[in-house]
């Protein structure tokens, strides 16, 4: 799996009429971490490490560089398909959205973290 499919994944749980009701309990609860943390399969550390795993496999076949394997840079790609829906109000991200969200911004942050201007 790499990080298209995982964003591919959310994307179907999060348009799926259960996604639908989870953001709206979401909504309703201002976003509240202790519902998030209590949603099966939605926990804050469960996500991380899905993606902490899917980013050490990229360093592992030089990817991605050794200073990405940081949790805020792993889940960027995630966090940025929530934005679709929470603040685009999307009922469903495109695949081109997703495709974006991954060429774009994943890709370029993990494969250049560590040595942008000033580093080594």
């Amino acid at each position: 799996m790499n990080a298209l499919d995982l964003l591919r994944r959310a994307n179907r749980h999060w348009s799926s009429p259960l996604g639908v009701i989870l953001r709206e309990l979401l909504a309703a609860a201002g976003g509240a971490q202790n519902l998030v943390a209590r949603l099966p399969e939605q926990s804050t550390d469960a996500m991380t490490a899905s993606w902490l795993t899917i980013l050490g496999r990229a360093v592992a076949r030089g990817e991605a560089t050794p200073e990405s394997l940081h949790p805020r840079v792993a889940t960027v790609a995630i966090v940025l398909l929530r934005n679709e829906f929470v603040t685009r109000g999307v009922p469903v991200a495109t695949d081109d959205a997703l495709i974006e969200i991954v060429d774009e911004v994943y890709l370029p942050l993990v494969r250049n973290r560590g040595t942008g201007p000033g580093r080594p």
